[in-house]
């Protein structure tokens, strides 16, 4: 018996336009959890970025009760082209006097002059040792050790000394001065102050017996007898008055003169600098910005998604979620409840913050000024860490807020995990139905197959039976 090619061809039905139809009856349970397996995975995208926004919420929440923000001070100077100052946390507040009466200097000799910089002189050795000078009188300086040159064959130029200086890392740097005379070395300590200066000795290996030609010529150690290397600039240190007392620095910047101040002199002047430390209000402001600009994300972000859209006729992908809503609650709760942490501000409002029509949060600048000079109530008001949360700060309910409903165990990690697990559990179910379908147009198809070959066989009897009938 032959075999039918094409579905419906022995019956004479358009089976397979019948079979789709009829899987397209079956598969509408598999349509229906697609649709809301969409609608959950769009819930599921809406609680991931909520928890985004929330951590990030908590993170401003949390810089603000950093102890390291509320010690920050700045320094303002009453002429910055004298003196300026920079400070650390916890800096006391105040105002200094600054008089500068010396800037510090590093120390310089320069040699006699040659007919130019590629002069040889003769070979042997220099010894550089770093210390301070008192007349003639060398103190070699507490941990520094002598450093020594070898000047040898092909080094004898004055600018293969100076190269041959500057690699040796003696504390001193070397420069070559062209001037009417011809090519001078100048040599100068790279630290400035009055330890930084330096004594060279010269070491002719065939000496010449003559300190002004030769290697010897870049000698200077006063200490030994007239020098043939002049000195332009002793090292010495910055000197100033702060408050009337003597201050000394071997460079220009005085660390740590009071309380973590450090100042910057850059000019003698006889004229006192007055020098203010200062709170940063602007740094407790821009956290408190922060802050704000999180929370007003994270309540925008719940607007937005647990509202009904009256025009398109949508929900918000979180209407009617609990979490949702519990979340938009507490975070009022916390704006709306006292504290009692500072005899001065006990709301969000006496500090010109205010809560919006839409839930948002908005500073009074003027207002948040007005409490920034109350600081330390202020302080309290917004970081006090008790066991009794009407007697904590804003930004520690809300940091305690967060922290619960992102804990493991927290409504935010749970909701998202129920989520996560009716995804799966809709995914298993689809699976299952679309097995299940498989099967059934597997069966229709053979149904409609046998009706073919049943249908295909009465055809052919039919002809068979006319045709008899014909011929008698």
């Amino acid at each position: 018996m032959s075999t039918i090619s094409s579905l419906g061809v022995g019956s004479g039905l358009d089976a397979e336009t019948i079979i789709a139809k009829l899987m397209s009856i079956e598969h509408r349970q598999v349509d229906l959890l697609q649709t809301k397996q969409t609608d959950m995975k769009s819930q599921l995208s809406t609680v991931g970025t909520l928890k985004g926004l929330l951590a990030t919420m908590q993170d401003k929440a949390q810089a603000l009760t950093s102890t390291s923000l509320w010690g920050q001070t700045t320094v303002s100077s009453s002429d910055a082209t004298v003196a300026t100052g920079t400070t650390t946390t916890g800096t006391a507040t105040g105002t200094y006097q600054v008089t500068v009466q010396a800037l510090a200097a590093s120390q310089t000799v320069t040699s006699t002059a040659l007919a130019s910089s590629s002069t040889a002189l003769n070979e042997g050795s220099l010894t550089i040792q770093l210390g301070s000078w008192s007349g003639s009188s060398f103190t070699a300086k507490t941990g520094s050790n002598p450093v020594s040159i070898t000047i040898g064959a092909g080094d004898t130029s004055l600018s293969a000394i100076r190269d041959k200086i500057n690699a040796a890392g003696a504390g001193v740097t070397a420069t070559i001065v062209n001037d009417v005379n011809g090519a001078r070395l100048s040599l100068r300590s790279t630290d400035s102050g009055a330890v930084n200066g330096f004594k060279i000795t010269a070491t002719e290996t065939t000496d010449d017996n003559d300190e002004a030609t030769g290697l010897s010529m870049l000698g200077y150690d006063p200490s030994a007898g007239t020098p043939p290397m002049s000195l332009n600039q002793a090292g010495s240190n910055a000197r100033a008055l702060i408050n009337g007392i003597q201050v000394e620095s071997a460079s220009n910047t005085l660390s740590n003169v009071s309380d973590g101040l450090s100042l910057t002199l850059s000019k003698v002047s006889a004229t006192p600098v007055q020098l203010t430390v200062a709170t940063d209000t602007t740094a407790i402001k821009t956290a408190v910005n922060d802050f704000i600009t999180a929370f007003n994300a994270v309540a925008s972000n719940l607007q937005t998604n647990l509202k009904y859209d009256s025009a398109s006729k949508k929900a918000g992908a979180l209407q009617g979620d609990r979490m949702a809503v519990n979340l938009q609650w507490a975070l009022r709760g916390v704006i709306n409840q006292p504290s009692s942490a500072s005899s001065v501000f006990g709301t969000l409002s006496s500090i010109g913050i205010t809560m919006q029509q839409d839930g948002k949060l908005k500073m009074s600048s003027s207002d948040f000024d007005d409490a920034l000079a109350n600081q330390t109530e202020l302080k309290k008001m917004l970081t006090a860490n008790t066991d009794a949360v009407g007697s904590s700060g804003f930004m520690t309910r809300f940091d305690d807020l967060a922290a619960a409903m992102l804990d493991v165990e927290g409504s935010v990690t749970l909701r998202e995990e129920g989520l996560q697990g009716a995804i799966n559990r809709n995914q298993d179910q689809q699976d299952a139905l679309e097995d299940r379908l498989a099967l059934t147009e597997k069966r229709l198809r053979a149904q409609y197959e046998a009706l073919d070959t049943k249908m295909a066989t009465l055809s052919t009897l039919a002809s068979y039976i006319s045709q008899q009938y014909s011929s008698s």
